[in-house]
């Protein structure tokens, strides 16, 4: 919008100072993409590349019709390009060396993931990121039973099975209690792991389980028997064991791709090799679970408002306002800004999780709050934008609004998420004298 004259201004430089003069060449997504280590800057494009040929365009069509919604042949374009298995690299997995070694954790290229997948669509991304969910526990164990078991899935994966993990930690009784230290302490767990020869029988109920409806595998925590939170074990449950069987799906407002159905478990016989660590350390395996997955949740909601911008933006240069586009109005750019500066301030912080080697709870609850919070304004400041057309289906925006929501609540509810940042700082920045 600059004058041409203002534009060509810095021709007048010096030699130098003509070189340290930023002339814009790509979009905000490009320059973004830029400032990344070459290897994620490509894996970044794999990702946004697959999401608009294969997400993005049924994105509508399938929140509108979700009953006949399949969501196989989605899992297995975004498999067959090695997105479903890249926890371990070649020859078990298919991360690669160089992404492993040009970021400090993991959550980078997790993170990455799921702002692609969920700017095109918050509910098919979900039923596609809730797998590394549900196989996180088997990783970050640190067992060889875990390693093992993952390696085990990840080779059915690879030839073509129907193939998905879930992650099973909330009951009837409670909900995101169980995810932070205080409330989990008092929470009525109903899930019992009761010694069995030959391994443990798993009884009690997990609701609101993403991928819960199509999970195979389900990393399950259960309290041993007569025992309270504190015993939590983890065990890996296989749809097809006897006594197994799923409840009802949930009708959500809005992320409905992503289904949250209930699991049942009446006397299941879980062999020794299925448990998940040592006894008693699924509390411990649970919080660090949280810890690597909260950004990556941060990383939907930038996605979901991400793509809500994007829909309000196609909107205000293609709508006119008596003889201008709405784009052109001062007041409305200054909209556009600040829905700008909030989505790059909450992908700045998910990214700033992604450089820690280990990711500590607090910064990892701050990252999934501020961006939930945060997607929602902005999926609320575009429906304004917009006006009437913001509420209807047809563009997008709507819809974002009622995926963002949902962003405030799972992972622990966003309130529950602020105190467990307080209590991770407690002794070091908020209690010390």
């Amino acid at each position: 919008m600059l004058p041409t004259h203002m534009k060509q201004a810095s021709q007048n430089l010096s030699l130098i100072g003509r070189r340290l003069v930023a002339e814009r060449e790509g979009d905000l997504w490009q320059e973004e993409t830029e400032t990344l280590p070459w290897p994620l800057a490509r894996q970044r494009r794999l990702y946004k590349n697959f999401a608009d040929q294969f997400i993005r365009p049924r994105a509508l069509e399938v929140d509108k019709h979700l009953a006949e919604f399949d969501p196989w042949p989605l899992w297995h374009e975004a498999a067959r390009r090695g997105f479903q298995t890249e926890f371990l690299p070649w020859p078990f997995g298919t991360a690669k060396l160089l992404n492993l070694a040009s970021m400090p954790s993991p959550l980078f290229a997790t993170a990455l993931k799921a702002e692609e997948f969920c700017a095109a669509c918050g509910g098919m991304a979900l039923m596609l990121l809730a797998h590394d969910l549900g196989m996180a526990p088997l990783l970050l164990s640190g067992t060889w039973t875990g390693f093992n078991w993952l390696r085990r899935i990840y080779s059915r994966i690879r030839a073509g099975e129907n193939i998905a993990a879930a992650f099973a930690i909330t009951e009837p009784g409670a909900g995101s209690d169980v995810e932070e230290t205080e409330g989990a302490a008092r929470a009525r767990i109903l899930s019992r792991a009761k010694k069995a020869p030959g391994g443990y029988l798993l009884n009690g109920r997990k609701c609101f389980i993403s991928d819960g409806g199509i999970a195979s595998y389900i990393t399950f925590f259960a309290a041993l028997e007569n025992e309270g939170v504190e015993s939590w074990t983890c065990f890996l449950v296989e749809s097809p064991m006897k006594g197994f069987s799923r409840g009802r799906r949930e009708k959500k407002m809005g992320q409905k791709a992503g289904d949250a159905t209930e699991l049942i478990l009446e006397d299941v016989l879980v062999p020794e090799d299925h448990r998940i660590g040592p006894e008693r350390s699924g509390w411990a395996l649970n919080r660090n679970t949280l810890n690597y997955s909260r950004p990556a949740v941060g990383a939907i909601a930038v996605g979901i408002a991400r793509g809500a911008l994007e829909r309000c933006l196609e909107f205000c240069r293609a709508t006119r306002l008596g003889n201008k586009r709405l784009a052109d109005y001062q007041d409305v750019q200054i909209e556009l800004a600040e829905m700008t500066i909030q989505l790059t301030a909450a992908r700045a912080l998910v990214w700033h999780c992604g450089r820690y080697r280990l990711p500590f709870q607090g910064v990892s609850a701050a990252a999934k709050c501020f961006a939930g919070d945060t997607a929602f304004a902005i999926c609320h400041k575009a429906m304004e934008l917009m006006g009437d057309h913001g509420y209807l289906h047809g563009h997008g925006v709507e819809k974002a609004m009622r995926d963002s929501r949902l962003n405030q609540i799972y992972e622990g509810t966003n309130q529950i998420n602020r105190l467990a940042l307080i209590e991770d700082a407690w002794e070091t920045d908020f209690a010390r004298p």
